[in-house]
């Protein structure tokens, strides 16, 4: 046995050292004991209280800051102007037509990745600004020409000059989005309230519906594929309004479960009675107990409406009287209809899910396996996932109504390892300071120049709860590999969805005006390389947008090399605490041209 230095012990008889040992024995069990209790004290603690994020490992105090070399990144080719990497239509006759999930995020392997700059298309121009934009929007930043002649006489849009004008209109609301709102209100007293916060639109089209809810207080996630309807997600963003790229096909959509107050379809050509009603059942999974799901189109209003639907009143009779008796089966009840709208609700009473235990029957209560929040390529089972009996205020009549929800601490925060009321009020009252400190380094904050935001590595949500007054809307991102917070994020009324960041986000480029990091390559670089992560944050920043970059020490000087690389200029600055081991990078991405000719 030997010393640390390398020198011998002395060899004592096994006699005289007997009872010295058992004596030490005793002792360094108990002193044992007394750390652990401490350690794990102080793990919760560590949880729940303000940290500094130091990277504290021995590589990093021996080696000091992370140094890369410096790299100039080329422009991809011009024909990339609307690369979206994980929806790539050149790479869909790879995967299978069936539920058309070709059009589902398929990501390139790591060796086909681009390690390039994303032009934006000629001519491109700074988006008009909120609230204008979501009137009309610069024709060269969406040249895309096909829905603007397939849908003009629906007045999606319209092409006039050097714009598209959005005249709110859409297939089952041609003459305006607001009167076919009005009517939805009627319907539904709770969309005047503050009862219904978050909605979701699946096959949204260039957004108007999701538009015009937000004058009204409701914050909606328009969602679409990239399909032969080309950038209807883009348009939707170009507008300032809220969207992501995504499909119900064979894959959970990236939310929680019990997420949104309310659903909507307006002829969005899902087939919803076909698989055994598999997309009904997605739709009731991400819907709180309580929550609604609202269908235009057909078969609704079918009596009226079948001579302009190519079909007879027969089919169309019998596809309403389907819907109904699978919607009655997942425990939805109708719970208003008028002319073209009709309402279903999720029940909340646990009796109706009980019955789906029963033998034989369809579709039947998930089992105790199947992780309701699970939702990050994990596919869609054909089960009931049942609103889990412990939670008392998660169901839509429990929870406070908007604006108290924003800062009230959902139940499900002490589903969250050292989440509790004390932990979320903390966070909340921090990310205040953080939000004004970064206000006074970056003045566009509150201002016009900053709509579309994204919190790329989300807590609670408490950056966007702190910005809830501004005139911009946050996407919140919780990373597939962290603990699952994201329900509590819903739970105050905001939006968000899972992601994880080695892969590319579920977007066009040029979407976001800003982009918030909080200690991401402190917690995901041992995964995703920092070069991959920064160039897709190039590829969804818009010319002249910022990023704004919490990280310790040991990474911002890196950061900062990355994006001088990408064209960026940043500068770094103190945090509001004015530690030297945590650092703020403000970045803005300039505006450039292609120098290769497009074929657009």
């Amino acid at each position: 046995m030997k010393h640390k230095d390398g020198k011998p012990f002395s060899q004592p008889d096994k006699s005289s050292r007997t009872v010295p040992m058992a004596i030490m024995f005793i002792v360094l069990c108990g002193f044992s004991f007394y750390l652990g209790g401490i350690f794990c004290s102080e793990k919760d603690k560590y949880v729940a209280t303000e940290i500094t994020k130091a990277v504290e490992t021995s590589t990093v105090k021996a080696t000091g800051p992370l140094q890369i070399k410096a790299v100039n990144f080329p422009e991809c080719p011009a024909d990339f102007q609307d690369y979206t990497p994980c929806t790539d239509p050149k790479r869909w006759k790879k995967y299978s037509f069936y539920r058309l999930s070709f059009m589902e995020r398929h990501c390139p392997p790591i060796f086909e990745k681009k390690e390039c700059l994303v032009p934006p298309p000629d001519g491109y121009k700074s988006p008009i600004r909120w609230p204008k934009s979501k009137d009309e929007c610069w024709y060269r930043n969406v040249p895309y020409d096909w829905i603007n002649k397939q849908k003009s006489n629906q007045h999606w849009l319209k092409k006039q000059g050097e714009k598209f004008l959005f005249p709110g209109g859409g297939t089952m609301f041609p003459n305006g989005v607001s009167k076919y709102v009005d009517l939805m209100q009627d319907l539904i007293p709770g969309m005047k309230d503050g009862t219904i916060r978050t909605a979701i639109d699946t096959g949204c089209g260039v957004a108007s519906w999701g538009g015009d809810l937000l004058d009204r207080g409701i914050l909606t996630v328009s969602l679409a594929p990239r399909d032969n309807h080309e950038a209807q997600v883009q348009f939707a963003l170009e507008r300032g309004i809220p969207a992501i790229l995504g499909i119900i096909s064979t894959q959970r959509l990236p939310f929680p479960s019990s997420s949104f107050d309310m659903a909507h379809c307006s002829r969005c050509l899902i087939p919803w009675t076909e698989f055994g009603g598999i997309y009904l059942l997605e739709v009731h999974r991400v819907l709180r107990p309580g929550g609604f799901w609202v269908l235009s189109g057909p078969p609704v209003n079918y009596e009226n409406r079948w001579r302009g639907w190519n079909t007879t009143i027969e089919e169309q009779k019998s596809d309403y009287e389907k819907l109904q008796e699978l919607l009655t089966s997942m425990c939805f009840k109708l719970y208003n209809k008028k002319d073209d709208i009709a309402v279903w609700q999720k029940l909340s009473d646990s009796s109706c899910y009980k019955k789906l235990e029963a033998p034989d029957t369809y579709p039947p209560k998930c089992d105790d396996g199947t992780e309701p929040d699970s939702a990050w390529y994990t596919p869609i089972r054909p089960c009931v996932v049942a609103p889990n009996p412990k939670y008392k205020q998660v169901s839509l009549k429990s929870l406070a109504k908007w604006p108290a929800r924003l800062h009230a601490a959902p139940e499900r925060v002490y589903d969250v390892r050292g989440g509790s009321d004390g932990a979320f009020k903390h966070d909340d009252s921090k990310w205040k300071s953080r939000v004004k400190h970064y206000k006074k380094l970056l003045p566009a904050i509150g201002t016009d120049k900053i709509r579309n935001v994204m919190d790329m590595n989300t807590l609670y949500g408490g950056f966007a709860a702190a910005m809830a007054d501004y005139p911009l809307w946050v996407m919140n991102v919780v990373s597939s590999y962290s603990p699952n917070t994201l329900a509590v994020v819903y739970d105050r009324g905001l939006i968000g969805t899972y992601h994880d960041w080695c892969e590319a986000f579920s977007t066009y480029p040029r979407t976001y005006d800003l982009l918030h990091l909080d200690g991401l390559f402190t917690a995901e670089s041992q995964r995703c390389e920092m070069k991959y992560v920064l160039l897709e944050m190039d590829r969804i920043v818009r010319p002249n947008g910022y990023a704004i970059i919490r990280e310790s020490s040991y990474f911002v000087d890196a950061v900062a090399t990355v994006a001088k690389g990408m064209r960026w200029s940043c500068r770094k600055e103190d945090t509001e605490y004015g530690v030297e081991q945590e650092k703020l990078l403000i970045c803005q991405k300039k505006l450039w041209y292609s120098s290769k000719k497009s074929t657009r």
